[in-house]
């Protein structure tokens, strides 16, 4: 029998527990509030694209949708890479971190091998309850590598890098390119090597519609997936939409081809070695020459090939441009512009001949100088551009910025730096005293740079002997092309950069 004292007990315990329940369930829906009023994220990754744009000057090019994305927000005019590879430059971006910092320069190891508990990008979204998703070319999936499910709400949408439409582009045979990007056949025992079977064509142009090539299927993909979003708004999303092209081969449609005269492309300037530089920081064949007609080996190129090598390239941009102004178009249509960051990044340039170098794996301007544009809601001013060195690294602080998220404490060192404060700032007003810290590994040497807005200079540490320490030094006010490494006139400078490189921590090789 309750008693007066018990009864007062029970509405006591009864009204701490309407308390309570109010309490979550206003907790709940703050937290889904809050989530619905996050901001969207549309990261484009787009494969070997270099500031071969309208935008960025290039007078040549035809890229009217990125030309226009730039125009809606700020475009970084000295943007780099922090290696010029494609699987370690998407780990940059994706961990926040350096190559110097994890020691992966190369294909076919995991970043989850050092960094078990590594918290990429989207996996600081996801924890804060976005859905994240990708499709295309996001982690380089080939050369043993694999995607991270880990980053993602669903499963990857995976599509084709390496290409083919015509039968005789590949004489009807697995190709060795193919065969990379596909993980097949490289660490199968007792079978051939890659190296040993036919190459595949360096370009193709048949008159197809867009989406017979992959570029043209993630678009349709990621139309799709904006589709669903807009029509269930429940939490915010991170969307990664990757691009192939213009990573060869320069498989598009005809019409693309078509949009250019080759006698009017623009050639290399420069196609010697610099004067004073060591021959091995010159890239010669390589990647290029897995593709026919390319003759293997270092000559340079006869005329003809060279054009049709830049009108492939030209023609791979205007293609891929195409694509990613149909997921613009449907990001305004659905009305999700309004409230949905935007960011445009290659993974890294490419030599278009200069230095007599094709495809990228150097430390030079050509294959470091990187796209980057933001366009962020309610921040970035309309048509604006810095002067200001970015780097990739500096992309992971600062999407978690603009999302107004918390920068986790990670297993992987975090080496950018946020650049909200910079994105509705003038360039004038920010200055030019910062720079770029990049890395490349060839012959056995760790090259190390710094870029300033004037000079790269370029440390080669012998790995089997440090004592063993080469110099390069370039003056881009005085010497755009790279024709001549100063280092040895100019010790203050190169003594001064050093100093910079310096305050990093020791570069990880192992």
């Amino acid at each position: 029998m309750l008693n007066k004292t018990n009864l007062n007990y029970v509405r006591k315990e009864s009204i701490l527990w309407a308390i309570n329940l109010l309490l979550c369930f206003a907790i709940s829906y703050g937290q889904k509030r809050e989530q619905k009023t996050r901001p969207n994220v549309l990261l484009i990754l787009v494969d070997d694209l270099k500031p071969t744009l309208g935008t960025y000057g290039d007078t040549t090019v035809k890229s009217p949708n990125i030309d226009n994305l730039a125009s809606m927000g700020m475009r970084f005019d000295m943007a780099y890479a922090n290696q010029a590879v494609c699987a370690p430059s998407r780990y940059n971006l994706m961990l926040g971190s350096r190559s110097t910092s994890t020691g992966l320069y190369s294909f076919g190891k995991d970043f989850r091998e050092p960094f078990p508990n590594a918290i990429t990008l989207p996996q600081v979204f996801k924890n804060a309850g976005y859905h994240t998703e990708s499709m295309g070319k996001v982690y380089h999936i080939g050369h043993g590598n694999t995607n991270d499910e880990i980053s993602w709400s669903i499963p990857h949408h995976k599509d084709k890098v390496i290409e083919y439409i015509v039968p005789e582009s590949t004489g009807r045979e697995l190709t060795r390119e193919e065969a990379f990007f596909e993980n097949t056949r490289m660490y199968v025992a007792d079978t051939p090597k890659n190296k040993d079977l036919p190459r595949g064509a360096a370009w193709e142009s048949p008159d197809v519609l867009d989406d017979a090539y992959a570029d043209g299927r993630v678009a349709n993909e990621a139309v799709d997936r904006l589709r669903m979003h807009s029509k269930n708004q429940d939490s915010p999303f991170f969307m990664a939409v990757g691009f192939a092209r213009p990573h060869l081969p320069f498989s598009v449609p005809q019409k693309y081809w078509d949009m250019y005269d080759p006698q009017r492309l623009p050639m290399p300037q420069f196609e010697g070695y610099p004067e004073g530089s060591p021959k091995f920081a010159v890239k010669r064949g390589g990647e290029i020459d897995q593709f026919t007609p390319i003759p293997v080996g270092p000559d340079l190129y006869e005329d003809s090939l060279k054009r049709k090598l830049i009108h492939g390239y030209y023609a791979s941009v205007s293609y891929m441009d195409a694509q990613l102004g149909k997921v613009l178009e449907e990001l305004r249509r659905l009305d999700l512009d309004k409230n949905t960051i935007v960011i445009l990044w290659g993974d890294h340039g490419w030599h278009l001949g200069d230095h007599g170098i094709w495809t990228k794996h150097t430390n030079y301007e050509q294959a470091t100088r990187i796209p980057l544009i933001f366009v962020a809601p309610g921040i970035t001013q309309p048509g604006s551009s810095t002067n200001r060195i970015a780097e990739t690294v500096d992309i992971y602080p600062t999407l978690v910025d603009l999302a107004g998220l918390k920068l986790p404490i990670t297993p992987q060192p975090l080496d950018g730096t946020s650049l909200k404060a910079s994105l509705d700032l003038d360039a004038e007003v920010l200055g030019n005293s910062d720079y770029a810290y990049h890395s490349y590994i060839r012959n056995n040497y760790l090259g190390e740079a710094i870029r300033n807005n004037r000079y790269r200079m370029v440390r080669w540490t012998n790995l089997k002997d440090n004592a063993d320490v080469i110099y390069e030094l370039f003056d881009y006010k005085t010497d755009p092309n790279e024709t001549k490494n100063i280092a040895g006139l100019n010790k203050q400078i190169v003594t001064n950069l050093q100093d910079i490189l310096n305050s990093h921590p020791k570069a990880k090789t192992e």
